[in-house]
């Protein structure tokens, strides 16, 4: 008999194969699953993963909404859509607090960025999801949670690894990567089953990602690199080119690396990033066309709009800047890079994270001022810095006549001495007198 081309009209049973060799100890064998936390976003992977987990495994299903900023869901809509769909219940969580003081604070403090240029929004926002489905799964009496993550990704890692780490006792699913339905096969699958579809089915849309900190895009003509961006990946942030041809000035507060104020006015974390985000939105700042190193191997294309995150961690790096000796300022972007990776590589529950925090968060202690940025068409540059932490002294940098803690009469035996090793060695290489 020869193979004949999968029909999507065909239903997909039974790929949880029981014989196979299970290649991690949280992974669920089909006869462990009996009632599931489910992460659910609403959108088609995770609404046809509440159905098929339902038939599949003859589990029952409890879904985890998560709210991190993501503009404009309607999360009532979601819980309407997961019940209807046949979840025990869905519980919808507000974590924007917890998510921008207890993983955007941090990554500002660390001026976070993997890759020069991806302020790891995604990559924060992931530990704090799976801690959550942790506690939901719990809580509801789950054995198994399910994710829907593809094998390409990072978040995979991410959530399974807070999992395993959180709760080693709890199973581990992830139907999307085992299933091997294409999208045409998900929503063949959704029409029988009348499960709406988000969107519209006519062609497959950008992968969208988003939260409080950032937008990612991923899919369609972004995986050809010869391709320039179309207009029509930039919802978020303002192209450039059609920004306001009036640049605006704009000042961020810090109080111990913290952002606590816009333009004078004092907010709440949320309330700032948001005011941050659309400040950067007007003026086209935060657009980022990335080519990135996956720690499962791959390097991929992504299109970013972080519009907040280009504002404050550029403010932050200047106060830190100003702040720090020279010393400091050396030393220190090298345990950012390597918090950053940390956080990238899915280690949010590494020890040395909390490690280099310590060293992070004591830097921070005198990061205190105000920095002024220029927004306009797409760029963020600073104008003005101020800080009473500041080592910096007019009088000593001033070009006009100077005395005080600075003799010039001290500077050619500084010089002398300074360049002492790099001479002789130039005078030995050159085999000099």
């Amino acid at each position: 008999m020869t193979d004949q081309p999968r029909d999507p009209a065909t239903e997909v049973h039974r790929v949880a194969d029981p014989s196979a060799t299970r290649v991690a100890s949280y992974l669920a064998g089909r006869d462990e699953v009996f009632r599931v936390l489910l992460l659910y976003s609403g959108g088609l992977d995770t609404s046809v993963m509440l159905k098929w987990i339902q038939d599949e495994y003859e589990a029952e299903v409890v879904a985890l909404t998560v709210n991190l900023g993501q503009p404009g869901e309607d999360y009532e809509v979601v819980k309407g859509k997961a019940l209807r769909l046949g979840a025990l219940d869905c519980h919808v969580v507000d974590a924007r607090e917890e998510f921008a003081a207890s993983f955007i604070v941090p990554a500002i403090k660390a001026n976070a960025d993997y890759g020069d240029g991806y302020p790891l929004f995604t990559a924060l926002g992931r530990p704090l999801i799976a801690k959550l489905a942790v506690e939901y799964a719990r809580r509801t009496g789950c054995d198994t949670i399910a994710h829907g993550c593809t094998g390409k990704g990072n978040d995979q890692v991410r959530i399974e690894g807070t999992i395993a780490t959180l709760a080693p006792d709890l199973k581990v699913i992830a139907p999307v990567r085992s299933w091997a339905m294409g999208r045409d096969e998900e929503i063949a699958y959704a029409r029988r089953h009348g499960i709406p579809v988000k969107g519209g089915t006519e062609s497959a849309p950008y992968s969208i990602d988003d939260n409080l900190w950032g937008r990612s895009s991923e899919g369609k003509w972004i995986e050809d690199l010869s391709h320039a961006p179309d207009d029509d990946v930039f919802q978020l942030v303002t192209r450039p080119e059609l920004a306001p041809d009036e640049a605006e000035v704009v000042t961020v507060d810090f109080e111990r690396g913290v952002p606590v104020a816009i333009d004078g006015e004092r907010l709440g974390l949320v309330a700032l990033i948001e005011r941050a985000a659309e400040l950067g939105m007007r003026h086209g700042v935060g657009i980022v066309d990335h080519i990135e190193d996956r720690i499962v191997g791959l390097k991929v294309r992504d299109i970013y709009e972080v519009p907040a995150a280009a504002i404050l961690l550029r403010a932050h790096r200047e106060l830190e800047r100003l702040t720090g000796t020279i010393h400091q300022n050396q030393f220190k972007p090298g345990l950012d890079q390597k918090w950053a990776y940390l956080v990238y590589a899915g280690l949010w529950w590494e020890p040395l994270r909390t490690d280099l925090e310590a060293y992070i968060d004591h830097v921070n202690e005198r990061v205190t001022g105000t920095i002024g940025l220029k927004l306009f068409k797409g760029t963020a540059r600073v104008v003005t810095r101020a800080s009473p932490n500041a080592v910096y002294d007019a009088q000593l940098a001033t070009f006009s006549e100077s005395g005080g803690l600075f003799s010039q009469q001290a500077s050619p035996g500084f010089i002398e001495l300074w360049t002492l090793q790099s001479r002789i060695a130039r005078r030995l290489r050159d085999d000099l007198p």
